[in-house]
């Protein structure tokens, strides 16, 4: 348990400026019912290698790092390619400023980064430190903005505590990291983890109710079961890769045939132009864009703005090679027939 005087390392929560203040966005499906649609969507595509450049740090550093990356690329079908990547071809940038804490961009927000900025700093590497930052990077939120959690701050003792050694935090900045919580439509997940290495060990005074949390140094179950499972990155989810659509507004017909199967599109754009991409049919799917000529690259994600459940995305695309990605709303166990064309405005 942490020293009652000594509040611990924390991660700063690194979100997007757009994002800070997104409203929930409601649209209505053909069955009348309201849809939530998650702000997050932070997930790369299933099957993604991440392109990871060292911007500093020693030998030992580096290797750390190295090797608590390889604890979810051994758990779930995402990878990390570790080399001397031009800056400009890095999907994660990692930097060791020792004056900066430790903190990590979430998921696909890594690619919105300017290439001569870090997108991840292990300021520290005190136990799973780079596994926790990691865990950001291919997409998770802070264990304890978890809604489901029901953590109960002492706020005044928290404040006075993070705005000391070694955190230094002023009040909005511990309101951002650490009373912020996600609302339930803006996160999949599992319920609250106290194993989970997203989760930091906080003492009891920081709470109402005098439960104190955890130190969690390695993945835990959980951890591991959530991002191998359909939502995240699952290792044996059956993916359709290779089916070139035409940009004629041709429809292609698919069908998601088991729970957690992803089809992933194709198509090849030739000219600068405003292209509309869109799904037909009953099954509620949800579409994500990469691109151009980047599978790491996310354009836009959209569940609902076509007809009924059916998804669009409508956007300003350059030459090159691009990829859709569809999945059903309900990933664990959702299945059907839909249609997929492309078509220029």
């Amino acid at each position: 348990m942490p020293d009652q005087n000594q509040a611990p390392h924390v991660c700063f929560d690194k979100i997007l400026p757009k994002d800070l203040m997104r409203p929930h966005r409601r649209t209505r499906g053909l069955d009348g019912n309201d849809r939530a649609i998650s702000p997050i969507g932070k997930s790369w595509m299933n099957g993604t290698t991440l392109r990871a450049r060292f911007l500093s740090g020693t030998p030992a550093q580096q290797a750390t790092a190295r090797e608590q990356a390889g604890w979810w690329a051994d758990v779930c079908n995402i990878h990390f390619d570790f080399g001397n990547h031009p800056v400009s071809d890095a999907d994660i940038r990692i930097s060791f400023d020792p004056n900066d804490g430790a903190w990590s961009y979430v998921g696909t927000d890594n690619k919105g980064i300017p290439t001569n900025q870090a997108t991840m700093n292990l300021g520290f590497l005190d136990g799973g430190t780079a596994g926790h930052e990691f865990g950001h990077a291919i997409g998770l939120a802070h264990e304890h903005s978890n809604p489901a959690g029901g953590i109960q701050w002492n706020e005044p003792v928290v404040i006075a505590s993070l705005a000391g050694p070694p955190n230094f935090w002023d009040e909005a900045t511990v309101r951002h990291n650490v009373f912020r919580k996600y609302a339930l439509d803006q996160i999949k997940g599992t319920d609250f983890d106290a194993d989970s290495i997203m989760l930091y060990a906080f003492p009891a005074s920081w709470t109402l109710n005098g439960v104190a949390t955890h130190a969690n140094d390695v993945l835990s179950t959980l951890d591991k079961e959530f991002v191998a499972g359909a939502t995240m990155y699952p290792k044996a989810a059956p993916v359709s890769d290779g089916v070139a659509l035409p940009l004629d507004g041709t429809k292609v017909n698919a069908d998601i045939g088991k729970g957690g199967e992803e089809d992933v599109f194709t198509f090849e754009v030739e000219s600068d132009g405003v292209y509309e991409v869109r799904t037909n049919g009953s099954t509620d799917v949800y579409l994500k864009l990469f691109g151009p000529d980047s599978k790491t690259a996310l354009i836009a994600e959209d569940d609902d703005s076509g007809y009924g459940v059916n998804a669009r995305i409508r956007s300003s695309l350059v030459p090159g090679k691009y990829w859709a990605q569809v999945r059903h709303w309900n990933v664990e166990t959702g299945t059907g027939k839909y249609s997929i064309s492309v078509k220029s405005r």
